[in-house]
């Protein structure tokens, strides 16, 4: 709204500074600290609104080390991350770009299902909180939502790369004179690292790119509802999920960047995608939100977001990833993520193979999801493959050595555009 302001008084009035705005790293920078601000100073307040009404975490006894000290811990914190993202996105961004309205309505739709969720657990003393269908049923939603706007929208297009080679190396790399609809992304490591959707249907003949978009839809539904489990498996320690997030933040922000930067997708080798530069404002949002929270959730934490924290930011890197058409990077970005998914499919199908074959069902790890097994203590009367660590390691160390993953990780995905 402010960008919008200023760019009437620019037009008309030739205001003083309103070019500023103009400026996408300006805009950014400034989203950054605005959503840093508001999650620090008022994130305060909320915390005590949230110890004023008894809104506590019900902890059940695990045998983790320090669990029990959690009880009553604040939830529902996401709000804040909520409100520190939207505010500034809507204030600073331009509310006519299609990207950045898909990221503020993915935002405020899975902030509502996590927000139930949470309801029902705190308010309701439900623990089982929303019945997994309807959690499914809303991120199924999402992905309709993403999926279609991008098919009908005709903001929503690529323009693609071409090489134009010398006598051993690329010289050039040229575009398309119009932009295109298309149902193309990037995948990593290929030298040709274009990816159409439409090419799984190539024997349907003038059809193909119909039923692309069919392929492609029904892929956002699987990342939307497979990234937002994810970080709410990972939201189990103190900062764990919020840290994490902070990191792929930044990652999703230099990726829309470059992609949405003509000059620097024709120096990366990779498609064009007009517009997508308007994502750093939410980028920065993103980033300041979460860096934000993590004043108070950090090890030992004051406030837990809850599903309403971890499904929002889960739904948003997945959308995010899935706009820039850099979908196909998240198994590398989201590793985390993926790996605390993963442990629990391990461990509860292993779980209910060994029950049917032995009559007694074993495990592969100590616990899960995955950081719970570090935290554990070892001992040979656990039935679990794994054991070591034998000794469980402190919370804070667990959380900073998955930050670190993360970090590799997300630097792993950045020079996945070179590495081909």
């Amino acid at each position: 709204m402010i960008y919008h302001l200023f760019q009437y008084l620019e037009t008309n009035f030739h205001f003083p500074g309103g070019g500023l705005f103009n400026f996408i790293s300006f805009r950014t920078g400034l989203a950054f600290i605005m959503s840093l601000l508001l999650s620090t100073m008022f994130g305060r307040r909320i915390i005590d609104y949230l110890q004023k009404m008894q809104i506590g975490e019900t902890i059940r006894d695990l045998g983790l080390e320090g669990q029990m000290s959690k009880k009553g811990t604040p939830t529902m914190g996401g709000v804040i991350i909520i409100i520190s993202i939207l505010i500034p996105s809507l204030l600073l961004g331009n509310l006519t770009n299609t990207y950045l309205l898909l990221m503020i309505i993915s935002t405020i739709w899975m902030g509502l299902i996590g927000f139930l969720d949470d309801y029902i657990k705190v308010f309701l003393k439900n623990k089982e909180g929303l019945k997994g269908r309807f959690k499914v049923i809303g991120q199924i939603g999402l992905g309709l939502i993403v999926g279609l706007t991008m098919y009908f929208s005709s903001d929503v297009v690529i323009r693609e790369n071409k090489e134009v080679k010398g006598e051993a190396r690329v010289e050039n790399v040229l575009y398309a004179k119009h932009d295109v609809k298309s149902t193309k992304s990037t995948i990593p490591f290929l030298k040709n690292n274009n990816l159409d959707y439409a090419d799984a249907f190539a024997w349907v003949g003038e059809n193909a790119q119909k039923y692309g978009w069919v392929l492609f839809v029904l892929v956002v539904i699987f990342i939307v509802t497979a990234v937002s489990n994810g970080a709410n498996l990972t939201d189990g320690l103190d900062g764990l999920a919020t840290g994490s997030s902070a990191i792929m933040g930044v990652t999703l922000g230099i990726l829309a960047y470059v992609s949405g930067n003509v000059n620097y997708a024709g120096y990366l080798n990779i498609m064009y995608l007009p517009g997508t530069g308007e994502l750093l404002v939410f980028a920065g949002a993103f980033i300041g939100a979460t860096v934000g929270f993590l004043w108070y959730n950090a090890f030992p934490a004051q406030v837990f977001m809850g599903d309403t924290g971890s499904l929002t930011i889960g739904g948003i890197i997945a959308v995010f990833a899935i706009i820039i058409r850099k979908e196909l990077l998240i198994p590398i970005l989201c590793g985390v993520f993926l790996i605390e998914n993963l442990s629990v499919i391990m461990q509860v199908g292993y779980f209910k193979f060994t029950k049917k074959k032995y009559g007694e069902g074993r495990r592969i790890f100590k616990m899960t999801p995955l950081h719970h097994h570090y935290q554990k203590q070892g001992n040979a009367g656990i039935q679990a493959l794994i054991q070591r660590p034998l000794q469980a390691l402190p919370e804070s160390k667990i959380t900073v050595r998955f930050w670190i993953v993360g970090i590799i990780l997300a630097a792993i995905t950045i020079i996945t555009l070179k590495i081909r």
